[in-house]
């Protein structure tokens, strides 16, 4: 067993996130093209008796009115129905679509809505990306359920972003159903009563949620993530649609390098979130000096959300390594423990470099003084982003 095996051993893991991984399960990678939306799209027509969703961003336009033709039909077809939305982030949608989804019988339920009371509270979001469909089979990852994310546009073709999403069957997907359970109560949903049959892979693989809905699992999911990089032996592959990192995170990605772990970092070559996106790039240099390898991503925009550790502990799902997501969001991850699998994501991050430029420390150091004026002026804002 090498060294790094044993720092990711199941049994540390656990003991750091406070939960137990759930064996037995099949994984897919989903990361190319319409394939990621195709499979939406079929896996939860193929529902039987429940669908629950819940997403950071719904929309009523055309990839959200498709979902909910079809969580209509299910609906009428006697499929106990539900969807969780972020209120901020679905705040364009009108209510309108909504009544729709109860008419036919869809049980919708708003998450941390806004509050006069607690006005500063709206800060905090359920950024989700959750659907599990007959407690068997569970979806999340990184996109939202909106035109962009798909590709989708009347007029012309074009890409969709570039994201990462994973579909799980087996146990795992019942696990993650006792998740949605309890969030979906706690956001004055009715009980959802549903018992699912046990029943797992005997060549199956274990996956550990990383579901983050308090200050408390928050505070968790940081301490996996440090402990994740302050443990690698060879080699670390990060990538992230928003990078403001703290100084903590600073730090442990700096030590990594000087203990001889190669650092690989692929961010996105333009933002739909332009403060973020500058401030971000403030610490380039401090990073690139330290010997990490920074990538812009050059195709379509990137929203993915995963981390490659020493090629067999892999997390993918909701949360950027940014002060939103670690330290406000409900975010929603899945950890998994598998050579095999881990070299698939570092295939993904190799193809993606296809696509991508490296940003070597000279030419950085060359760039006009006006991106270097609003990366000063962004970076005042990181806890904010």
């Amino acid at each position: 067993m090498f060294e790094s095996d044993k720092c990711f051993a199941k049994e540390i893991i656990e003991n750091i996130y406070g939960i137990p991984f759930t064996e037995g399960n099949r994984v897919s990678l989903l990361w190319k093209g319409d394939e990621l939306f195709n499979k939406i799209f079929e896996v939860v027509n193929t529902a039987k008796n429940l669908i629950c969703l819940e997403f950071y961003i719904f929309r009523n336009d055309e990839t959200g009115t498709e979902l909910a033709s079809i969580l209509k039909k299910k609906a009428s077809e006697g499929v106990k129905t539900y969807v969780l939305y972020d209120h901020f982030g679905s705040f364009g949608t009108p209510h309108k679509f909504w009544n729709d989804l109860k008419n036919a019988g869809v049980h919708i339920r708003a998450s941390r809505p806004f509050k006069w009371t607690k006005p500063l509270h709206y800060i905090h979001r359920d950024h989700k990306k959750l659907i599990i469909i007959d407690g068997r089979v569970a979806f999340t990852g990184g996109l939202n359920i909106a035109n962009e994310y798909r590709g989708f546009h009347r007029l012309r073709k074009i890409k969709g972003w570039r994201d990462t999403g994973i579909f799980l069957e087996g146990p795992i997907a019942d696990t993650l159903l006792g998740i949605f359970k309890k969030n979906w109560e706690i956001w004055k949903g009715e009980p959802l009563n549903f018992q699912t049959e046990p029943f797992s892979f005997d060549d199956g693989i274990p996956v550990i949620p990383i579901f983050a809905s308090s200050s408390k699992s928050r505070k968790k999911m940081r301490k996996l993530l440090y402990y994740s990089i302050s443990n690698s032996k060879e080699s670390i592959y990060l990538t992230t649609a928003y990078f403001t990192p703290s100084i903590r995170m600073l730090n442990v990605l700096m030590d990594a390098i000087n203990k001889g772990v190669s650092v690989n970092l692929l961010l996105p070559g333009r933002s739909d979130v332009l403060s973020a996106y500058y401030a971000g790039r403030a610490f380039f240099t401090t990073l690139l000096k330290a010997g990490v390898r920074i990538y812009n991503y050059k195709g379509e925009m990137l929203h993915a959300k995963t981390s490659v550790f020493d090629c067999n502990w892999s997390i993918i799902g909701s949360a950027n390594l940014d002060f939103q997501s670690m330290r406000r969001n409900d975010e929603g991850n899945v950890g998994i423990l598998d050579n095999n699998f881990g070299n698939k994501m570092i295939d993904v991050f190799n193809e993606d470099l296809k696509n991508s430029e490296e940003i070597l420390l000279e030419n950085w150091l060359k760039r006009p003084f006006l991106e270097k004026l609003k990366e000063s002026f962004f970076v005042l804002f990181r806890k904010r982003l």
